[in-house]
């Protein structure tokens, strides 16, 4: 008897989840309630945490001085250099401006950015995300594109009040649109769930793509604003039965050992066509979200 009630009782906890499965692509009474969990379990979050900040104090609690001494003698150092390169790129960008002054082009100013951290965390196995610590009390949006120190990561599928979780574009469900700093070439680059590569999807033979050539955003779906590093083409594969080329590229952003990236705000605001609360990346635009 009791082996029986077990039965039944699997039976309708299948039964539950096929159901809201099924709501989740149709209602958005889901997406709310998928809101009021993430408000709940968000103190779990922190203490998830809290054995990583204790072993980060202790760390550097050990560290003996001399190496400390270095690191400071490192950072100074890489501050010197960042800094002569920073007038460079100041005088860079007052010549560009009077370019663009001459030829009558519009100017972009800068995107609105916010420095989050990525917290550790285990998400869901084989799917690439990231948790950051910054939230719908931020502004933080769904759809929100990250970028580290060297090119784009990815973008918000999730907001919670004071975190949000992230889809890494090296994730096999995101896609984003993308173009050949050199050729000018469009395509899209979808993730393949190894961390590490990028493939550009029906890329024809023809194409003028080869290695080392640099893949930048092309703004395309105003989800990611152009002209930003996504990253280098490693390989290109001509396969003579077929009429596209296997295309290969490495993220210019540090998927893998990256702390801190840096929010972007498009200057057409929060877009249109995904829910603030949560919602599902269009796959043009920069991805798609599978569920919860």
């Amino acid at each position: 008897m009791r082996q029986r009630f077990l039965h039944l009782r699997l039976v309708a906890w299948l039964a539950l989840a096929l159901l809201l499965m099924a709501l989740d692509g149709r209602s958005q009474a889901v997406a709310y309630l998928r809101q009021t969990i993430g408000v709940v379990v968000s103190p779990l979050y922190l203490v998830e945490q809290v054995p990583f900040a204790l072993y980060r104090w202790w760390d550097f609690g050990v560290t003996p001085r001399a190496e400390l001494l270095e690191r400071l003698r490192v950072l100074e150092r890489d501050n010197l250099i960042l800094t002569v390169r920073s007038q460079k790129y100041a005088a860079l960008e007052s010549e560009n401006m009077r370019l663009r002054e001459l030829l009558g082009a519009s100017l972009d100013l800068g995107d609105r950015l916010l420095v989050a951290e990525l917290l550790p965390s285990a998400l869901e196995p084989g799917v690439q995300k990231v948790l950051l610590n910054r939230g719908a009390r931020d502004e933080v949006f769904v759809g929100q594109p990250f970028v580290d120190a060297s090119g784009v990561m990815g973008q918000v599928v999730r907001v919670m009040p004071s975190r949000s979780i992230g889809l890494l574009i090296t994730d096999a469900t995101h896609a984003l649109p993308v173009e050949n700093n050199r050729s000018g070439v469009r395509a899209i680059a979808v993730g393949t769930n190894l961390g590490t590569l990028l493939e550009l999807a029906y890329v024809p033979n023809n194409a003028d793509l080869v290695q080392g050539d640099l893949l930048v955003t092309s703004g395309l779906g105003g989800r990611f604003p152009p002209g930003y590093p996504v990253g280098k083409v490693v390989s290109v594969e001509m396969d003579p039965v077929s009429p596209f080329a296997r295309v290969l590229a490495e993220p210019s952003a540090s998927m893998l050992r990256s702390r801190e990236v840096l929010l972007l705000w498009p200057d057409h605001g929060t877009p249109a066509d995904t829910d603030q609360t949560d919602g599902n990346p269009l796959s043009v635009n920069g991805g798609g979200e599978p569920g919860p």
